[in-house]
């Protein structure tokens, strides 16, 4: 199927099924102007997204988690490294390209490039589209949780959830 490309802008389905970007060794996103932004990521990265996610699940069994997810935002689909949805939401969502309300809870795993802007504006944006709540883990597997107010010391979700992730 040939991609119908509007002034080299890009609509998220379109951006999942074209088959020239598939097996990218990039995250992919699209930012408010519909263009594709991409972001290498190390082995390392994905193995955290792993351990969170078998984490989240085991903490958090009466819902649906999920990796890589793409969730639409007043800036552009992002896509979370790992993501848990409630079992109402993900009923809501689970047909969508990109998710038109963002999971509870959703989880940044930080490469080198990251900057300190870069994951405000993304927990501003996951906010926005109705995450309650934004974890990130930084590279040395340090998790930091935050709600709409700001950061907290753990999980209101899921408080028993660890400080650290040990691979």
């Amino acid at each position: 199927m040939e991609t119908t490309v509007r002034h080299g802008y890009y609509t998220w389905q379109e951006v999942c099924e074209d088959p020239r970007l598939r097996d990218l060794p990039f995250k992919i996103e699209l930012n408010a102007y519909g263009q594709i932004v991409m972001s290498p990521v190390r082995v390392k990265h994905g193995m955290f997204q792993y351990a969170i996610g078998r984490l989240l699940d085991d903490a958090l069994p009466d819902g649906q988690m999920g990796v890589e997810t793409a969730i639409q935002t007043t800036a552009g689909t992002r896509v979370t490294d790992v993501a848990w949805f409630s079992a109402a939401r993900a009923r809501l969502v689970e047909e969508a390209f990109d998710a038109p309300v963002a999971p509870e809870i959703c989880i940044e795993v930080l490469s080198p490039g990251n900057t300190q802007a870069e994951m405000v504006e993304k927990r501003r944006l996951y906010f926005e589209a109705g995450a309650e709540e934004v974890w990130l883990c930084d590279i040395d597997g340090r998790m930091r949780f935050f709600t709409a107010s700001g950061e907290v010391t753990a999980s209101q979700r899921a408080p028993a959830f660890p400080e650290r992730i040990v691979l």
